[in-house]
C-alpha cells in the first residue's frame, strides 16, 4: 500500500502507530541502512514502512521482485509520500497492479469530536501540529510550514524556481483561490511565461497543496467557460499567505466568500477520498456569468452543489441553482451555506455542511 498525502498530514504519525520496521528514505543513513538490511527485512514477518519513498527510487524495482516473490503475502510493505507524481511514476513503471494507493489528507470536519473543533477548522486548516488541533501556533505554523517548503522541499522535489519565486507565486495563488485560472495574468506578474507558471503549478498540485477543478463539459444550450478553478486545498495555508490571523478578520476580507467556498469542496472531496468512494469533481460556469461550485460525478448520479456564505440563502439563488441542475441532468441540487435549518429532501435541499457530509455515500463508515 501508498499512503500519499501533504508533509506533516500524519502520514508517519499514523504509519508508526501501526509498528513494524521504518525507514526515512529522505536520509542517506536510513537508505543505506534498508540495503544493508534488505534481505532480512523483506523476508521478515512484520510491517516494513517506507517513508518519503520517492526519495529512492531505486527501491521500486526491488519491491517489485521483493512482492513478485511471494504475491500472496499482502499488507507487509507500506509506502509514503508527499510529491504525487514523483511517486505516481515510479509506482506505475515498477508496481503497477501491485500497489494499492491511499491518499491521507489534513484533518476533516468528520473527524472531529468537537463543534469548537469543527468551527475553528475553517480558519486553521487542518493540519493537526499547527492546524485545528495545535490552533494556538495559527499561522505562525503555516507561515513556517510554507518557507520550509519554498526553501527545502520544492527544489529537492525538482522545481527550478528560485524559492522567492516560488513564495511570491503561492501568494498570488492565495490572491486567485477560487477564480477561474489565468496562467497568462500571472506570469506577467512575476515576468514568466505561461508555460513557466502552469509547470511551477503542477508542483504545488502534485505535492497535495493546491486544487485545480476542472470545467464540466456537457452538450447543453448555454455556452461554458473551459477555464478550471484554482483552489488552496488548506484553507489555514491560504489565510495566512493572505496574513489572516484571527476569524474577526477573515470575516471581513472581500474574498472571504472565496476561502468558505474552497472550504467546503475540499471537506467533500476529503471524505469521499476518506471513503474510498470514486468520483470525479467538476465546476460549472455559463458564458452569462451563473455557476455551479461543484458538480459531483459519483458514477451513475450527478450532484450539483452551490457554495454560499450566508445562514440564510435567497429563494432566487436556489432557482438558479435547480435551473443548472435540471440542464445538466443533475438527480440532486443542493444550496450549501451556514444555516442552523435545512429545508428539502435527499433530492433537493438548503442545508448545512454538515448535513452534506452526512449524505455523501460513504459518510457512515468515515464517522
Amino acid at each position: 500500500m501508498a499512503l500519499i498525502g501533504p508533509r506533516q498530514a500524519g502520514k508517519t504519525t499514523l504509519a508508526r502507530s501501526l509498528g513494524g520496521t521504518y525507514y526515512d528514505l529522505e536520509q542517506e543513513p536510513e537508505r543505506l541502512r534498508l540495503d544493508l538490511e534488505w534481505d532480512r527485512t523483506v523476508a521478515g514477518s512484520s510491517l516494513v514502512v517506507l517513508d518519503e519513498a520517492q526519495a529512492a527510487p531505486d527501491v521500486f524495482v526491488r519491491l517489485r521482485g521483493a512482492i513478485d516473490a511471494d504475491r500472496k503475502r499482502n499488507g507487509r510493505i507500506l509506502l509514503l509520500g508527499s510529491v504525487s507524481p514523483a511517486l505516481m511514476t515510479e509506482v506505475s513503471e515498477s508496481l503497477a497492479g501491485r500497489l494499492a494507493l491511499v491518499e491521507l489528507t489534513p484533518l476533516l470536519a468528520s473527524e472531529l469530536e468537537t463543534p469548537t473543533e469543527r468551527d475553528r477548522l475553517w480558519l486553521t486548516g487542518g493540519f493537526p501540529d499547527g492546524g485545528v488541533l495545535g490552533s494556538r501556533a495559527f499561522p505562525r505554523w503555516q507561515a513556517d510550514y510554507m518557507t520550509l517548503l519554498v526553501q527545502r522541499d520544492l527544489p529537492v522535489w525538482g522545481m527550478p524556481a528560485r524559492p522567492a519565486t516560488s513564495l511570491r507565486l503561492s501568494k498570488m495563488l492565495a490572491a486567485v483561490h477560487g477564480q477561474l485560472w489565468n496562467a497568462s495574468q500571472l506570469g506577467r506578474s512575476l515576468g514568466l511565461s505561461y508555460h513557466t507558471v502552469n509547470s511551477y503549478v503542477d508542483y504545488l498540485v502534485g505535492a497535495f497543496l493546491v486544487r485545480r477543478l476542472p470545467p464540466f463539459h456537457a452538450s447543453v444550450r448555454k455556452r461554458l467557460v473551459k477555464s478550471p478553478k484554482v483552489y488552496w486545498r488548506d484553507s489555514g495555508l491560504l489565510h495566512s499567505l493572505l496574513n489572516v490571523a484571527d476569524r474577526r478578520s477573515l470575516l471581513e476580507q472581500p474574498w472571504v466568500g472565496a476561502s468558505w467556498e474552497g472550504f467546503v469542496i475540499e471537506q467533500v472531496l476529503g471524505q469521499l477520498v476518506a471513503a474510498g468512494h470514486p468520483y470525479e469533481a467538476f465546476h460549472l460556469r455559463t458564458s452569462d456569468g451563473h455557476e455551479v461550485d461543484l458538480i459531483l460525478d459519483l458514477g451513475g448520479e450527478l450532484w450539483a452543489i452551490e457554495i454560499k456564505l450566508t445562514t440564510s440563502p435567497a429563494r432566487e439563488d436556489m432557482r438558479r441553482l435547480d435551473e443548472l441542475a435540471t440542464t445538466i441532468g443533475a438527480e440532486r441540487a443542493y444550496m450549501v451555506s451556514r444555516t442552523s435549518r435545512p429545508v428539502g429532501d435527499e433530492r433537493r435541499a438548503s442545508a448545512n455542511l454538515e448535513w452534506l457530509l452526512e449524505r455523501l455515500p460513504g459518510s457512515t463508515e468515515v464517522r
